[in-house]
Protein backbone atom coordinates (compact mmCIF):
# COMPACT_ATOMS: atom_id res chain seq x y z
CA UNK A 1 0.00 0.00 0.00
CA UNK A 2 1.70 3.33 -1.06
CA UNK A 3 0.25 6.70 0.61
CA UNK A 4 1.18 8.51 -2.36
CA UNK A 5 -0.91 6.97 -4.94
CA UNK A 6 -3.60 7.37 -2.69
CA UNK A 7 -2.87 11.39 -2.43
CA UNK A 8 -2.17 11.32 -5.94
CA UNK A 9 -5.65 9.64 -6.72
CA UNK A 10 -7.74 11.70 -4.43
CA UNK A 11 -5.65 15.00 -5.40
CA UNK A 12 -6.67 14.64 -8.54
CA UNK A 13 -10.25 14.78 -7.27
CA UNK A 14 -9.93 17.59 -5.74
CA UNK A 15 -8.23 19.14 -9.21
CA UNK A 16 -11.38 18.17 -10.41
CA UNK A 17 -13.43 19.90 -8.30
CA UNK A 18 -11.61 23.27 -8.01
CA UNK A 19 -11.80 22.97 -12.13
CA UNK A 20 -16.21 22.64 -11.73
CA UNK A 21 -16.50 25.10 -9.05
CA UNK A 22 -14.41 27.51 -10.67
CA UNK A 23 -16.09 27.37 -14.43
CA UNK A 24 -19.62 28.17 -11.82
CA UNK A 25 -19.82 32.36 -12.12
CA UNK A 26 -20.32 34.55 -9.28
CA UNK A 27 -20.84 38.39 -9.69
CA UNK A 28 -17.56 38.60 -11.30
CA UNK A 29 -15.58 37.98 -14.09
CA UNK A 30 -13.28 34.60 -14.73
CA UNK A 31 -11.80 33.32 -17.12
CA UNK A 32 -12.25 29.77 -15.75
CA UNK A 33 -15.52 30.44 -17.23
CA UNK A 34 -15.12 30.38 -20.46
CA UNK A 35 -11.47 28.69 -21.41
CA UNK A 36 -12.47 24.98 -21.60
CA UNK A 37 -15.41 25.99 -23.78
CA UNK A 38 -14.81 23.51 -26.91
CA UNK A 39 -15.03 25.13 -30.74
CA UNK A 40 -15.06 23.12 -33.62
CA UNK A 41 -11.69 24.26 -35.41
CA UNK A 42 -11.02 22.84 -38.48
CA UNK A 43 -12.86 19.79 -37.49
CA UNK A 44 -11.77 19.22 -34.45
CA UNK A 45 -12.88 20.51 -30.89
CA UNK A 46 -10.64 22.95 -29.26
CA UNK A 47 -11.09 24.53 -26.00
CA UNK A 48 -11.08 28.55 -26.52
CA UNK A 49 -7.97 29.13 -24.56
CA UNK A 50 -5.71 27.62 -27.20
CA UNK A 51 -7.56 29.93 -30.00
CA UNK A 52 -7.41 33.25 -28.90
CA UNK A 53 -5.84 35.46 -25.38
CA UNK A 54 -8.90 35.47 -22.88
CA UNK A 55 -8.67 39.19 -20.43
CA UNK A 56 -10.56 40.42 -17.40
CA UNK A 57 -10.02 43.83 -18.58
CA UNK A 58 -12.98 44.71 -15.67
CA UNK A 59 -14.93 42.78 -13.03
CA UNK A 60 -17.65 42.66 -14.88
CA UNK A 61 -16.31 42.02 -18.33
CA UNK A 62 -14.51 39.10 -20.23
CA UNK A 63 -12.81 39.62 -23.99
CA UNK A 64 -11.37 37.27 -26.26
CA UNK A 65 -8.81 38.49 -28.73
CA UNK A 66 -9.35 35.52 -31.33
CA UNK A 67 -6.15 34.62 -33.05
CA UNK A 68 -7.93 33.23 -36.26
CA UNK A 69 -10.48 35.90 -37.90
CA UNK A 70 -12.13 32.68 -39.60
CA UNK A 71 -12.78 31.31 -35.84
CA UNK A 72 -14.80 33.86 -34.74
CA UNK A 73 -17.96 32.53 -35.43
CA UNK A 74 -17.61 29.48 -34.39
CA UNK A 75 -16.41 30.80 -30.70
CA UNK A 76 -19.14 33.00 -30.30
CA UNK A 77 -21.28 29.80 -31.54
CA UNK A 78 -19.85 27.73 -28.38
CA UNK A 79 -20.25 30.46 -26.16
CA UNK A 80 -23.47 30.61 -26.92
CA UNK A 81 -24.25 26.91 -27.16
CA UNK A 82 -22.46 26.52 -23.53
CA UNK A 83 -24.82 27.93 -21.63
CA UNK A 84 -22.99 30.47 -19.43
CA UNK A 85 -25.79 33.06 -20.13
CA UNK A 86 -23.74 35.06 -21.90
CA UNK A 87 -24.13 36.62 -25.34
CA UNK A 88 -21.01 38.03 -26.80
CA UNK A 89 -20.58 40.99 -28.64
CA UNK A 90 -18.27 40.90 -31.13
CA UNK A 91 -16.42 43.94 -32.45
CA UNK A 92 -13.63 42.76 -35.34
CA UNK A 93 -11.22 40.18 -33.64
CA UNK A 94 -12.18 40.90 -30.44
CA UNK A 95 -15.07 39.39 -28.57
CA UNK A 96 -16.86 41.15 -25.12
CA UNK A 97 -18.47 38.84 -22.86
CA UNK A 98 -20.36 41.62 -20.48
CA UNK A 99 -21.79 39.87 -17.15
CA UNK A 100 -25.67 40.35 -16.34
CA UNK A 101 -26.30 40.73 -12.93
CA UNK A 102 -27.24 37.80 -11.05
CA UNK A 103 -30.73 37.40 -9.90
CA UNK A 104 -31.13 35.80 -5.82
CA UNK A 105 -32.78 32.51 -8.03
CA UNK A 106 -29.81 32.24 -10.25
CA UNK A 107 -27.36 32.53 -6.98
CA UNK A 108 -29.00 29.88 -5.08
CA UNK A 109 -29.11 27.22 -8.10
CA UNK A 110 -25.28 28.20 -8.59
CA UNK A 111 -24.88 27.24 -4.82
CA UNK A 112 -26.54 24.01 -5.16
CA UNK A 113 -24.90 22.78 -8.49
CA UNK A 114 -21.31 23.96 -6.46
CA UNK A 115 -22.93 21.64 -3.44
CA UNK A 116 -23.62 18.99 -6.21
CA UNK A 117 -20.02 18.82 -7.71
CA UNK A 118 -18.74 18.95 -4.32
CA UNK A 119 -21.22 15.64 -3.13
CA UNK A 120 -20.16 13.67 -6.21
CA UNK A 121 -15.86 14.56 -5.67
CA UNK A 122 -16.49 13.14 -2.17
CA UNK A 123 -17.83 9.90 -3.29
CA UNK A 124 -14.96 9.76 -5.67
CA UNK A 125 -12.61 10.24 -2.96
CA UNK A 126 -14.29 7.71 -0.41
CA UNK A 127 -14.37 5.22 -3.48
CA UNK A 128 -10.78 5.79 -3.91
CA UNK A 129 -10.78 4.96 -0.25
CA UNK A 130 -12.58 1.73 -0.09
CA UNK A 131 -10.69 0.43 -3.16
CA UNK A 132 -7.60 0.89 -1.14
CA UNK A 133 -9.34 -1.03 2.01
CA UNK A 134 -10.27 -3.92 0.21
CA UNK A 135 -7.04 -4.00 -0.92
CA UNK A 136 -5.49 -3.99 2.55
CA UNK A 137 -8.29 -6.97 3.28
CA UNK A 138 -7.05 -8.83 0.73
CA UNK A 139 -3.38 -8.50 2.04
CA UNK A 140 -4.91 -9.48 5.68
CA UNK A 141 -6.73 -12.66 4.00
CA UNK A 142 -3.35 -13.43 2.13
CA UNK A 143 -1.05 -13.11 4.80
CA UNK A 144 1.02 -10.35 2.92
CA UNK A 145 0.31 -8.04 6.42
CA UNK A 146 -0.87 -8.90 10.24
CA UNK A 147 -3.61 -7.45 11.84
CA UNK A 148 -1.58 -4.19 13.14
CA UNK A 149 -0.43 -3.23 10.02
CA UNK A 150 -3.91 -3.09 8.52
CA UNK A 151 -5.20 -0.96 11.56
CA UNK A 152 -2.06 1.24 10.90
CA UNK A 153 -3.00 1.14 7.34
CA UNK A 154 -6.49 1.66 7.42
CA UNK A 155 -5.97 4.99 10.16
CA UNK A 156 -3.79 6.24 7.68
CA UNK A 157 -5.98 6.18 4.83
CA UNK A 158 -9.16 7.53 6.63
CA UNK A 159 -6.62 10.74 8.00
CA UNK A 160 -5.72 10.94 4.12
CA UNK A 161 -9.26 11.33 3.77
CA UNK A 162 -10.55 13.14 5.93
CA UNK A 163 -8.15 15.59 4.86
CA UNK A 164 -9.34 15.75 1.15
CA UNK A 165 -13.21 15.78 1.93
CA UNK A 166 -12.45 18.81 4.73
CA UNK A 167 -10.67 20.35 1.89
CA UNK A 168 -13.47 20.27 -0.46
CA UNK A 169 -15.81 21.60 2.27
CA UNK A 170 -13.99 24.41 2.57
CA UNK A 171 -13.61 25.01 -0.87
CA UNK A 172 -16.96 24.50 -1.55
CA UNK A 173 -17.86 27.11 1.60
CA UNK A 174 -15.63 29.42 -0.21
CA UNK A 175 -17.40 29.37 -3.74
CA UNK A 176 -20.91 29.46 -1.78
CA UNK A 177 -20.33 32.66 0.15
CA UNK A 178 -18.62 34.39 -3.13
CA UNK A 179 -21.84 33.33 -5.10
CA UNK A 180 -24.23 34.99 -2.36
CA UNK A 181 -22.04 37.97 -1.95
CA UNK A 182 -24.15 40.89 -3.91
Amino acid sequence: MNNEEIESKMNSSLIHFNKEINALRTGRASTALVEDILVDSYGTKVPINQLGNINIPEARLITIQVWDNNLIKNVEKAILDSNIGITPQTEGAVMRLPLPNINEERRKELTKLASKYAEENKISIRNIRRDFMDNLKKDLKDKKINEDELKKSTDEIQKITDKYIDEIDKKLKQKQEEIMKV
